[in-house]
């Protein structure tokens, strides 16, 4: 197989020559990310009593006030029919108040009864006016608290879940439903030795659903690194990955992402500079002399304007000019 190179080389059946460059590459430190919500907001009871309703489940979509559920306490519908009836006895006593105060002043001014007399009429009618007054604000309030009972969404957003059952009793202040908001975004969780290679701002490459990201371009996913958390807890450090088209549909889902930790310089040759034979990888190398076969130890596959590259670990050096095959 080598003597066949050999005589391609040596017989013209040859495309094109391309200098040997060496140029910086990224190093990659393969991560997993886990998608997340930008807010996590609860829809809470603001009042106590029994959930009567319950409008979404885990995976609905919901707008900002949308109703997901409905609290009904028992005790306010109670309240609302006894302020009524008291209402009503007042207005009863209130026209019976009217009606001597009215005859008060009939006779005043035939003067049977005294101005006293007529102000203690005046009085009663300007009491139970008061207390009607008091009773339909109380009754308001009342009414205002049965409201409550409607649960509604903070924000719109995706339902992540629903601790509740409809039936069950809930208390003040306690969530109904989580509202997942403000887009998704993956969560990292890398390991404290890469802190300080990190930046915000800095591009990571992610994998989707159609193969791994190249090395250092063309990748099938791109996000950026919007925020590095200061503390790190557990040898650590967590940050937050803005990814354009993220979904937050499958809140947790677990991708895999790479991390830019370094830089490093690397010799680099076109994939159609390296040959096989023998077992071996090897390429031809134009010299003075004319081209001679050398053994290389290719390394990963670098993708470099949109053309297919090899890393080239040992076998030749920066400035050499290789030969193309022709395919």
């Amino acid at each position: 197989m080598l003597s066949i190179l050999l005589f391609w080389a040596a017989s013209g059946a040859l495309a094109q020559t391309q200098p040997v460059i060496s140029e910086p590459i990224t190093e990659w430190k393969p991560v997993y990310g886990e998608v997340e919500t930008r807010n996590e907001l609860p829809a809470r009871a603001r009042i106590a009593g029994t959930l009567v309703a319950l409008n979404v489940t885990e995976g609905d979509r919901v707008e900002a006030g949308q109703l997901v559920g409905t609290v009904e306490d028992e005790k306010l519908s109670v309240q609302i029919d006894a302020l009524d009836a008291q209402a009503e006895a007042l207005r009863a006593q209130l026209g019976n108040a009217q009606a001597d105060l009215t005859r008060g002043q009939t006779l005043q001014q035939s003067g049977t009864i005294s101005a006293q007399r007529l102000d203690a009429l005046q009085t009663s009618v300007d009491v139970l006016t008061s207390q009607i007054a008091a009773t339909e604000a109380q009754r308001r309030v009342i009414q205002r608290q049965i409201e409550e009972g409607g649960v509604t969404a903070p924000e719109a957003g995706i339902v992540l879940s629903v601790p509740v059952s409809r039936g069950s009793f809930v208390g003040q202040g306690e969530t109904v439903a989580l509202i997942g908001s403000g887009g998704a975004f993956l969560r990292l969780s890398i390991p404290e030795r890469f802190a300080q290679t990190l930046a915000e701002g800095d591009r990571i490459e992610m994998e989707s659903g159609h193969g791994p990201a190249s090395p250092t371009g063309s990748p099938t996913g791109a996000g950026t690194i919007a925020k590095l958390y200061p503390q790190i807890e557990g040898g650590r450090l967590q940050a937050d990955v803005e990814v354009a088209g993220l979904e937050e549909r499958y809140v947790g889902l677990r991708l895999p992402v790479r991390l830019p930790v370094g830089a490093r310089q690397a010799i680099l040759v076109p994939e159609a500079a390296i040959g096989r034979g023998g077992g071996l990888d090897m390429v031809v190398v134009e010299t003075a002399e004319g081209p001679v076969q050398r053994i290389v130890v290719p390394g990963r596959a670098v993708t470099r304007e949109g053309a297919a590259w090899r890393e080239i670990l040992t076998g030749l050096d920066a400035g050499e000019t290789v030969v193309l095959f022709d395919d």
